[in-house]
Protein backbone atom coordinates (compact mmCIF):
# COMPACT_ATOMS: atom_id res chain seq x y z
CA UNK A 1 0.00 0.00 0.00
CA UNK A 2 1.46 3.36 -1.03
CA UNK A 3 1.44 6.25 1.43
CA UNK A 4 -1.02 8.92 0.20
CA UNK A 5 1.25 11.66 1.59
CA UNK A 6 4.72 10.78 0.28
CA UNK A 7 4.06 7.83 -2.05
CA UNK A 8 6.36 5.47 -0.14
CA UNK A 9 5.56 1.75 -0.42
CA UNK A 10 6.84 0.99 3.09
CA UNK A 11 3.69 1.12 5.24
CA UNK A 12 2.67 -1.05 8.16
CA UNK A 13 -0.70 -2.01 9.60
CA UNK A 14 -1.27 -0.70 13.13
CA UNK A 15 -4.83 -1.92 13.65
CA UNK A 16 -7.43 -4.01 11.78
CA UNK A 17 -11.13 -4.34 12.53
CA UNK A 18 -14.30 -5.27 10.67
CA UNK A 19 -16.50 -2.40 9.48
CA UNK A 20 -19.68 -2.81 7.40
CA UNK A 21 -18.71 -5.85 5.30
CA UNK A 22 -15.19 -4.44 4.96
CA UNK A 23 -11.99 -4.56 6.95
CA UNK A 24 -10.77 -1.21 8.23
CA UNK A 25 -6.98 -0.97 8.50
CA UNK A 26 -5.12 1.84 10.23
CA UNK A 27 -1.68 2.21 8.63
CA UNK A 28 1.50 4.20 9.22
CA UNK A 29 4.11 5.22 6.66
CA UNK A 30 7.61 3.97 7.44
CA UNK A 31 9.23 7.12 5.98
CA UNK A 32 7.07 10.17 6.82
CA UNK A 33 5.36 8.45 9.82
CA UNK A 34 1.94 9.84 8.89
CA UNK A 35 -1.10 7.66 9.54
CA UNK A 36 -3.99 6.87 7.22
CA UNK A 37 -6.93 4.48 6.96
CA UNK A 38 -7.68 1.96 4.23
CA UNK A 39 -10.67 -0.32 3.70
CA UNK A 40 -10.44 -3.82 2.30
CA UNK A 41 -13.48 -5.55 0.81
CA UNK A 42 -14.07 -8.86 -0.90
CA UNK A 43 -14.52 -8.35 -4.61
CA UNK A 44 -17.72 -10.03 -5.71
CA UNK A 45 -18.22 -11.13 -9.31
CA UNK A 46 -20.02 -8.68 -11.58
CA UNK A 47 -23.65 -9.71 -11.74
CA UNK A 48 -25.65 -9.61 -14.95
CA UNK A 49 -29.41 -9.90 -15.18
CA UNK A 50 -31.31 -11.77 -17.85
CA UNK A 51 -34.55 -9.91 -18.53
CA UNK A 52 -37.85 -11.56 -19.47
CA UNK A 53 -37.28 -10.64 -23.15
CA UNK A 54 -33.91 -12.45 -23.13
CA UNK A 55 -31.73 -9.34 -23.10
CA UNK A 56 -28.87 -9.13 -20.60
CA UNK A 57 -28.00 -6.07 -18.52
CA UNK A 58 -25.56 -5.43 -15.69
CA UNK A 59 -27.14 -5.68 -12.22
CA UNK A 60 -28.08 -2.19 -11.10
CA UNK A 61 -28.48 -1.88 -7.35
CA UNK A 62 -30.08 1.57 -7.67
CA UNK A 63 -32.67 0.35 -10.15
CA UNK A 64 -33.73 -2.44 -7.79
CA UNK A 65 -33.89 -0.01 -4.87
CA UNK A 66 -36.05 2.37 -6.92
CA UNK A 67 -38.49 -0.46 -7.69
CA UNK A 68 -38.74 -1.39 -4.05
CA UNK A 69 -39.13 2.26 -2.98
CA UNK A 70 -42.10 2.63 -5.33
CA UNK A 71 -43.75 -0.36 -3.62
CA UNK A 72 -43.16 0.95 -0.10
CA UNK A 73 -44.33 4.50 -0.71
CA UNK A 74 -46.22 5.76 2.37
CA UNK A 75 -45.61 2.46 4.17
CA UNK A 76 -43.73 1.92 7.46
CA UNK A 77 -40.65 0.47 5.75
CA UNK A 78 -37.30 2.16 6.31
CA UNK A 79 -34.54 2.86 3.82
CA UNK A 80 -32.30 0.55 5.87
CA UNK A 81 -34.75 -2.30 5.36
CA UNK A 82 -34.75 -1.65 1.61
CA UNK A 83 -30.97 -1.60 1.61
CA UNK A 84 -30.96 -4.90 3.52
CA UNK A 85 -33.19 -6.48 0.86
CA UNK A 86 -30.85 -5.39 -1.94
CA UNK A 87 -27.85 -6.53 0.12
CA UNK A 88 -29.52 -9.93 0.53
CA UNK A 89 -29.86 -10.26 -3.25
CA UNK A 90 -26.22 -9.32 -3.86
CA UNK A 91 -24.90 -11.48 -1.03
CA UNK A 92 -26.90 -14.52 -2.02
CA UNK A 93 -25.59 -14.59 -5.56
CA UNK A 94 -22.16 -13.22 -4.69
CA UNK A 95 -21.60 -16.04 -2.18
CA UNK A 96 -22.63 -18.55 -4.84
CA UNK A 97 -20.12 -16.82 -7.17
CA UNK A 98 -22.78 -16.66 -9.87
CA UNK A 99 -22.41 -14.04 -12.55
CA UNK A 100 -25.80 -14.31 -14.23
CA UNK A 101 -29.28 -14.35 -12.75
CA UNK A 102 -32.82 -13.92 -13.98
CA UNK A 103 -35.25 -11.17 -13.06
CA UNK A 104 -37.60 -13.85 -11.72
CA UNK A 105 -34.98 -14.92 -9.17
CA UNK A 106 -34.45 -11.34 -8.01
CA UNK A 107 -38.18 -10.68 -7.85
CA UNK A 108 -38.82 -13.81 -5.80
CA UNK A 109 -36.20 -12.84 -3.21
CA UNK A 110 -37.57 -9.30 -2.94
CA UNK A 111 -41.15 -10.57 -2.60
CA UNK A 112 -40.08 -13.07 0.07
CA UNK A 113 -38.39 -10.30 2.06
CA UNK A 114 -41.27 -7.81 1.63
CA UNK A 115 -43.81 -10.43 2.69
CA UNK A 116 -42.07 -10.56 6.09
CA UNK A 117 -41.73 -6.78 6.41
CA UNK A 118 -44.99 -5.29 5.10
CA UNK A 119 -47.89 -7.14 3.40
CA UNK A 120 -49.12 -4.07 1.51
CA UNK A 121 -45.68 -3.39 0.06
CA UNK A 122 -45.50 -7.06 -0.89
CA UNK A 123 -48.79 -6.84 -2.82
CA UNK A 124 -47.71 -3.61 -4.52
CA UNK A 125 -44.39 -5.11 -5.61
CA UNK A 126 -46.07 -8.35 -6.71
CA UNK A 127 -48.64 -6.47 -8.79
CA UNK A 128 -45.88 -4.87 -10.86
CA UNK A 129 -43.42 -7.75 -10.82
CA UNK A 130 -45.93 -10.47 -11.67
CA UNK A 131 -47.77 -8.19 -14.12
CA UNK A 132 -51.32 -9.24 -13.18
CA UNK A 133 -53.47 -9.30 -16.30
CA UNK A 134 -56.75 -9.70 -14.44
CA UNK A 135 -58.31 -9.41 -11.00
CA UNK A 136 -57.99 -13.17 -10.40
CA UNK A 137 -54.20 -12.97 -10.33
CA UNK A 138 -54.36 -10.15 -7.83
CA UNK A 139 -56.83 -12.08 -5.64
CA UNK A 140 -54.55 -15.15 -5.73
CA UNK A 141 -51.61 -13.06 -4.49
CA UNK A 142 -53.68 -11.63 -1.64
CA UNK A 143 -55.00 -15.07 -0.68
CA UNK A 144 -51.43 -16.48 -0.64
CA UNK A 145 -50.52 -13.71 1.75
CA UNK A 146 -53.43 -14.65 4.01
CA UNK A 147 -52.28 -18.29 4.09
CA UNK A 148 -48.75 -17.40 5.20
Amino acid sequence: MNCPFCGEKDTRVLDSRPSEMKIRRRRECGVCHKRFTTYEAVELPMLTVEKKDGSIQPFDRNKLMAGIFSAIKKRPVTALQVQAIVDAVEERYGCEMRTSLKTTEIGNIVMEQLKNIDPVAYIRFASVYQDFSDVAGFINAVSELGEA
